[in-house]
């Protein structure tokens, strides 16, 4: 790895922990969006970020759980290969019915248990409100951020 990589890698991936990510998930995501073409191996993650197999093993089972990543086979042979796509983040907003129906039910659930006029009732009730909010709007956010980008690759030519 270049040392511009390799910074952008750790940069990234501090950046990424502090907003909450987890240390090495955050690493292996920086590495991939690095890499040219956006596919890696685990060996080519163990070399690239010097950590065990074991530990890559778990980050990128993490980041596919989140929609960061997915595995593909690596053509014509038997290795997995990790691969983040252009648009990693946006597919990961867009896994609603995966992150906040199950937050939504929950709340239902406990709503209906609470009294009216319960405080707690009432956070609940704003917490549930804001996730099908946030929800409800994600299609809008991705219609404009696909034509956003077909702006920048018209203008990257």
């Amino acid at each position: 790895m270049t040392d511009a990589r390799d910074r952008y890698v750790e940069r990234m991936g501090a950046a990424l922990s502090d907003a909450g990510l987890q240390r090495l998930p955050s690493r292996v995501f920086a590495a991939l969006t690095s890499d040219d073409d956006g596919r890696m191996t685990s060996a080519e993650l163990v070399e690239t970020l010097r950590v065990s197999p074991a530990s890559v093993s778990g980050a990128v089972r993490y980041l596919a759980q989140i929609g960061f990543l997915h595995r593909e086979r690596e053509r014509g042979g038997r290795r997995d290969v990790y691969v983040v796509d252009d648009d990693a983040w946006l597919q990961a907003m867009l896994r609603e019915d995966q992150v906040y129906a199950p937050m939504v039910t929950a709340l239902d659930d406990a709503l209906r248990d609470l009294p009216d006029a319960s405080p707690a009732r009432h956070r609940l009730l704003l917490m549930r409100e804001f996730l099908v909010f946030v929800g409800g709007e994600m299609d809008g956010i991705a219609q404009r951020w696909l034509a956003r980008r077909a702006e920048i690759e018209q203008d990257l030519g």
